[in-house]
């Protein structure tokens, strides 16, 4: 072997540790240095005096309240579901999980306008309901919609992925021993399955309370009645852009306790 090619294989070898510990720093600035950017770019007190403006509490305590909600009716309509998808293998049971993945990929644009036209004035249910006085759209509840429709598939694959994992001779050794379908569901299986369940919940509280494109189109940003955090950070933008950077950094923050409960719970799960 010629002394050159030697020299160049020690050299590559010299090289290509430099060249990927340079991609990985790269990497690591791109994501995080946006974040940083927000830290850096408001002091305490400014932070503070963004959050106390009536108009920002009233976005997060919105943005808590509907959130909390749509979790709520995700988990009580989901989990019936998730169960089933887990336990029973019925015809079309695929074609069935595609469309409850489809909001998980569709841009936000596409599933507010489908709730707009379902539920508006001149939609599909809008139009009954707006026969008999009751509007949906542009009010706090079509907020709470919004939430439900983008949030449900989360929690319900997650769900469906933790029922999956239940060990079913459990289930059938309590229904050997007398216990109904319905109490062995709420008393072994939904134990067994309690981390991810809670997995699920989180997740899903996450993706309601970060919603923008979809609540935007089908609730408005109404200050006070349908204006979210991520609407409010978009408002702000235009004429205060320290409230904006303010109710960014609390969701930033949410984020992160919400991640951080996730790795919890996943290093306990069996």
């Amino acid at each position: 072997m010629k002394p050159g090619t030697i020299n160049s294989r020690t050299l590559a070898a010299r090289i290509a540790p430099v060249i990927f510990g340079f991609i990985v720093l790269i990497t690591i600035l791109f994501f995080t240095l946006p974040l940083i950017s927000l830290l850096l770019r408001i002091t305490p007190d400014e932070f503070i005096a963004a959050i106390l403006k009536p108009e920002v509490e009233s976005a997060i305590f919105l943005s808590l309240i509907t959130a909390a909600a749509s979790t709520m009716i995700v988990v009580i309509i989901g989990t019936p579901l998730a169960y089933l998808n887990a336990r029973v293998s019925y015809h079309g049971r695929d074609f069935v999980e595609t469309l409850l993945d489809l909001p998980i990929v569709l841009p936000p644009s596409v599933a507010g306008l489908s709730l707009l036209v379902l539920f508006g004035r001149r939609g599909l249910i809008g139009s009954y309901f707006n026969s008999i006085g009751i509007t949906i759209i542009f009010t706090t509840f079509a907020v709470v919609l919004a939430q439900v429709f983008v949030a449900g598939p989360l929690y319900i694959r997650q769900a469906k992925t933790a029922f999956a994992m239940v060990d079913q001779s459990y289930e059938s050794a309590s229904r050997t021993l007398g216990a109904s379908q319905l109490t062995t569901f709420i008393r072994i299986t939904i134990p067994l399955a309690w981390t991810g369940l809670v997995s699920g919940v989180i997740l899903g509280f996450a993706r309601a309370i970060g919603e923008f494109g979809a609540t935007i189109m089908v609730a408005g940003n109404l200050p006070g009645k349908t204006q979210t955090m991520p609407l409010a950070i978009y408002g702000f933008m235009q004429n205060d852009l320290s409230a904006s950077i303010s109710l960014s950094l609390v969701l930033i923050a949410i984020s992160c306790v919400i991640l951080i409960t996730i790795r919890v719970l996943a290093g306990r799960s069996p």
